[in-house]
């Protein structure tokens, strides 16, 4: 495969996924960008331009998205993306609508970067949220602390640790983008496969992958000196090679990050939780006031936090709240389609038998 196109993660293993489409004369891409009904297109021949609208979707868990491989028709102005190849997996998060929709933040991830801003307040939850939406999404996390020149070294050890004790198994970095601090072992870490940027707006995403990329690729402002937030200067999710190797997602920062269908996610952040449950004496015990209840003993004698109790509670509601909107707005859809189609078998029978349909 040409090499332009391996600089955005195209590896062998593609081949035999792509040769039906080759054989009838369409090339490989992969979105870099999505604007509309258009999209940018890392292709053999570089970047095109092409339109997502013939294989569109009425379901947004479908939508062509940034970090999707796909198969163009080229020779018209845009290029056409004629179909999209099977997602080796994709982040996903419950919009803000009413709707409970999911929405796919990046596809064929294979690493998740949480970026964590140390310029405002340390929020332990907010964090175990995005590793749930890491874990869920089947990429490997890693959570870098952002801005770590802003905290003395005493202090730093101490966030570190408590980011740690949030993130079990999990890599956590302290990095500036100022200084260069953490960036060796950061690039190194991302220089195989494709990795997606999440965090907050103000996180500092867009200035470490300005960093990361060693140029000024991304727009950056600077956070609010009140309350260390900032705003959406990533307002698309861009796809860019890494010199050193490697392909970044960088997206623009969520303000909100909802559950969906997240479970084995929260298990996998809370795992220590999954084990100490194991222990209880009833297979159904609800860890409220069972006796030989093993979460109550931990609780009890402190090896498990309460905060990070509360914390596993509240995702689990969530997430089992969104999935049961999720199911009744999907029951409402399926019911809506039916009575469209019996309508339609309705007036196809008068109209056979010669009735006006009523």
């Amino acid at each position: 495969m040409n090499s332009l196109l391996s600089e955005y993660g195209w590896h062998t293993a593609l081949d035999s996924a792509f040769a039906p489409y080759a054989a009838e004369g369409l090339i490989p891409a992969r979105i870099a960008r999505v604007y509309g009904d258009r999209c940018a297109a890392a292709t053999p021949h570089g970047l095109v331009t092409a339109s997502i609208a013939p294989v569109s979707s009425p379901d947004p868990l479908h939508w062509v998205c940034t970090g999707d491989w796909a198969a163009l028709e080229l020779g018209g102005d845009p290029a056409l993306v004629r179909a999209v190849l099977p997602r080796t997996n994709a982040v996903v998060r419950n919009t803000s609508t009413r709707r409970s929709e999911g929405q796919v933040l990046a596809a064929n991830v294979d690493h998740a970067v949480i970026a964590v801003s140390l310029a405002a307040e340390l929020d332990l939850g907010r964090v175990e949220r995005f590793l749930a939406l890491a874990w869920e999404s089947g990429a490997e996390p890693l959570v870098v602390l952002t801005k770590c020149d802003l905290v003395p070294d005493p202090d730093l050890g101490h966030l570190l640790a408590d980011t740690e004790g949030a993130a079990p198994g999990v890599q956590v970095l302290a990095v500036s983008a100022h200084t260069g601090a953490g960036l060796d072992v950061l690039t190194a870490s991302l220089s195989q496969g494709t990795s997606v940027l999440l965090g907050q707006s103000g996180a500092g995403k867009s200035t470490l992958a300005n960093a990361l990329l060693g140029a000024q690729a991304q727009q950056v402002r600077e956070v609010r000196d009140a309350d260390g937030k900032g705003r959406h200067t990533t307002t698309t999710r861009d796809l860019l090679p890494l010199p050193g190797g490697g392909v970044l997602i960088d997206t623009p920062g969520l303000r909100g990050v909802g559950m969906w269908d997240a479970e084995s996610g929260v298990a996998r952040v809370f795992a220590e939780i999954e084990e100490l449950a194991r222990d209880c004496r009833f297979h159904d015990c609800a860890h409220a006031a069972e006796p030989g209840c093993g979460v109550l003993a931990a609780l009890a004698d402190g090896r498990l936090s309460h905060r990070r109790w509360e914390s596993y509670r509240k995702l689990l509601r969530e997430n089992a709240w969104i999935a049961a909107r999720s199911d009744a707005r999907l029951r409402a859809e399926q019911r809506r389609e039916w009575k469209r189609r019996s309508a339609q078998g309705r007036a196809a029978y008068e109209a056979k038998r010669g009735r006006a349909p009523r």
